[in-house]
């Protein structure tokens, strides 16, 4: 595997040094924010997780290689360009072999936290169950992810548009463990509740790892989400945002939005709605997810004999 790994000058010291590395997602750059916030989020975000004490990895593919770690101008190629792909599991061998650029999703960042040794990887949100999935069966891949890659993934819940109820019994039945942090209830990205329970509540990161370390070392592979709810005072109110997603999914479906494209029709159309105050509400919760997450890291590392299955 190491043939298509490309580790950063920061991210191959971190690895002799032994420090902790944290992985973070690229569609999120590409696909999930405008540019230039996309860009100064992620600078933003990877300082955040060393003044923390760890090291940031955002993942990406560029010109036949899985980088683990970029560049600031690789973080603004990621940015800027129109030619960025989505890319999930199915997409990762078509990416790499035909030297494309790539921006990953919670599922490939999964895949590749994995291949490079990383056990904490930081998102946004999760993917899951899409409303109507009984007929049309979109279902996120990042929850079979979850259920055979073993990184513990800090987000904030799942968002809004998606059926949460099924997200979380599709979850439970894969076996994922779903973490809460600071409360009971389980996130709803731009919400701090969903109106859902989590599996357990676990506020500090000694007991996060605790948790984690435990159930690799049962031999229970697969991941853990870690879900952190958005800040109180850059939370949205559900009423609002229930209302504004359900006009968003209407006009998505009137206009043929499918695939891929639909969680990206819907954050930027949430955010034109909400006159932006979605964005910085997605900042905002990106920000406090790379807290928790470096926490995470380091609580891991200091964890004997910790080896990820």
């Amino acid at each position: 595997m190491q043939q298509f790994l490309l580790f950063s000058p920061e991210v191959a010291a971190a690895r002799l040094a032994g420090k902790p590395v944290v992985a973070l997602e690229s569609t999120i750059i590409s696909h999930g924010m405008p540019y230039p916030q996309n860009v100064t989020m992620a600078r933003e975000v990877e300082q955040l997780i060393r003044d923390a004490g760890a090291v940031p990895a955002t993942i990406a593919i560029i010109d036949g290689k899985i980088c683990i770690g970029l560049s600031d101008a690789q973080l603004e190629l990621l940015g800027e360009s129109p030619e960025a792909m989505k890319v999930s599991r199915r997409d990762l061998p078509y990416v790499i072999a035909q030297r494309r650029l790539g921006a990953t999703t919670v599922a490939a960042t999964m895949i590749c936290a994995q291949l490079a040794g990383i056990a904490v990887f930081v998102t946004g949100g999760i993917g899951g169950v899409h409303r109507g999935a009984a007929t049309s069966f979109d279902i996120s891949a990042d929850l079979q992810e979850l259920a055979q890659t073993s990184v513990a993934v800090v987000c904030a819940g799942v968002k809004s548009i998606l059926d949460i109820g099924l997200t979380l019994e599709y979850l439970e039945t894969q076996g994922v463990p779903v973490i809460s942090v600071g409360q009971p209830g389980f996130p709803a990205f731009f919400t701090r509740e969903s109106g859902y329970q989590a599996d357990f509540q676990l506020d500090e990161a000694h007991e996060q790892a605790a948790f984690i370390g435990t159930k690799w070392a049962l031999g229970l592979r697969g991941g853990v989400v870690v879900s952190n709810p958005v800040p109180a005072a850059y939370a949205m109110d559900k009423g609002e945002i229930d209302r504004i997603t359900e006009q968003a999914l209407a006009e998505a479906d009137a206009r043929g939005v499918s695939g891929k494209a639909v969680t990206p029709f819907l954050l930027d159309r949430i955010k034109q709605l909400t006159a932006g105050r979605s964005l910085v509400t997605n900042i905002a919760l990106v920000k406090h997810n790379a807290v928790v997450g470096a926490r995470l890291a380091l609580a891991l590392h200091e964890l004997p004999g910790l080896k990820p299955i």
